[in-house]
């Protein structure tokens, strides 16, 4: 755990020791085993050097051993090592516009407990009962010296959840009461635990970049198709945050008007690109008379049935998507795009192909496209995303612990 980790800030031979410690750690979490041998030649560092490393990870509980391995050569076989996966904790809250939804994992990314509720976002007084209440309730689930291992609470949300209600066709609510309430600082005094917060996009990338995709790949555009669609990016094994947490937001990419029948009227010549490409676009779709009316499970149901409204929906959301990802790419020069969503099974098939179709055809002269892939979480994206948050600060070598890290729970302590 952090706490038990030597604190000294003068120290470069300290700060240097948790670097090549976190080092290690993350290699063991791309390639899930590995041995002495193998963790000295990844991380370019030497055999004493790796070997009191594991012993300090052995001690504070962070890393096991799995077994032996007979590579058929001489000598003794080597001793297999991998993250132990209740050598640390974190909790992860999602909050959107239509849901909530609370998950505590363990180091290996796994989640133990979850709790969701869909529902339009109530004031944030009720939001944050309901919050609390399910981290009271998944606290049960670890003992006593378990919970000594809590990293701290995730907290992932879109940033100006009052904003753009006409494109997502939804009523004022409680929406605009999320604008000036500081939802960290008030999960941090009900719970006695340190947050760290994120733009809802960046947490998903983050967990995609620790747990999922990003193991075997540097460098891509996230997206996560949810009531509204956010993003982020990765780059050379790190995520970007940009100056205002928003890097990768291709919600706001503007692209033309919906031609769907059921689409709010847009205001000016061009659309944004969550108008087109959201759940909440097809839950207008589906039943416009009674919108809002479909929670996420009637929505899976409607793509699993093969409704000819869905597939409107998934034809006009492809056709948004595409000049999008095209801008994107050019600028970008990602080789890969992830998208994940709420939705998965058959809806995962057909984006990814209809996507990879669409991008194809639309690759001006001379240029390659990108390689699409779909999410590893699906619904738990967030939640988790927002899980890693604490985990991402306490464990990921990043370059600032050299200087003597930042402090906990601030806007770029999570990237």
């Amino acid at each position: 755990m952090e706490q038990k980790r030597p604190t000294a800030r003068g120290s470069n031979s300290v700060q240097l020791r948790r670097y090549n410690e976190r080092i290690v750690l993350q290699i063991l979490r791309r390639v899930q085993q590995a041995s002495k041998a193998d963790l000295a030649r990844a991380a370019k560092l030497t055999n004493a050097a790796v070997g009191g490393i594991i012993q300090s990870l052995n001690r504070e509980g962070l890393i096991e051993e799995i077994g032996k391995f007979h590579g058929g050569g001489r000598g003794q076989p080597a001793t297999l090592l991998k993250l132990a996966s209740r050598g640390a904790f974190g909790f992860g809250v999602r909050i959107d516009r239509t849901n909530l939804e609370t998950v505590l994992v363990d180091f290996q990314g796994k989640v133990i407990g979850r709790r969701a509720h869909d529902l339009l976002l109530p004031a944030p007084d009720k939001a944050l009962d309901i919050i609390r209440w399910d981290i009271e309730n998944l606290m049960e689930l670890l003992t006593a010296d378990e919970k000594t291992r809590l990293t701290g609470i995730g907290l992932a949300q879109p940033f100006n959840l009052g904003a753009w209600l006409h494109e997502l066709g939804l009523p004022e609510g409680n929406f605009k009461l999320w604008d000036h309430f500081d939802m960290t600082k008030a999960l941090e005094q009900a719970c006695g635990l340190p947050v760290f917060h994120e733009n809802d996009g960046t947490a998903a990338t983050v967990a995609e970049l620790f747990y999922g995709h990003g193991r075997q790949h540097d460098d891509f555009l996230y997206l996560f198709l949810g009531p509204a669609i956010g993003g982020g990016l990765c780059i050379d094994g790190d995520v970007v945050r940009g100056k205002s947490g928003n890097a990768g937001d291709v919600a706001m990419i503007p692209v033309p008007p919906s031609t769907l029948s059921t689409a709010p009227k847009p205001r000016k010549t061009s659309e944004i690109l969550l108008t087109r490409a959201s759940l909440v676009a097809l839950d207008r779709h589906l039943a416009p008379e009674a919108f809002p009316s479909h929670n996420r499970l009637d929505l899976q149901a409607a793509i699993d049935r093969d409704d000819p409204l869905a597939q409107e929906w998934l034809d006009d959301c492809v056709a948004a998507l595409t000049p999008a990802l095209g801008a994107a790419f050019a600028l970008l020069d990602t080789p890969l795009i992830i998208i994940d969503s709420d939705l998965s099974g058959a809806f995962a098939e057909r984006l990814t192909s209809q996507l990879t179709e669409a991008l194809e055809k639309a690759a001006p002269e001379a240029r390659s496209t990108p390689d699409i892939l779909f999410g590893s979480f699906g619904q738990d994206a967030g939640a988790i995303g927002a899980a890693s948050l604490p985990m991402f600060f306490n464990f990921s070598p990043r370059a600032s612990i050299l200087t003597g890290g930042v402090a906990k729970g601030s806007a770029g302590a999570a990237a």
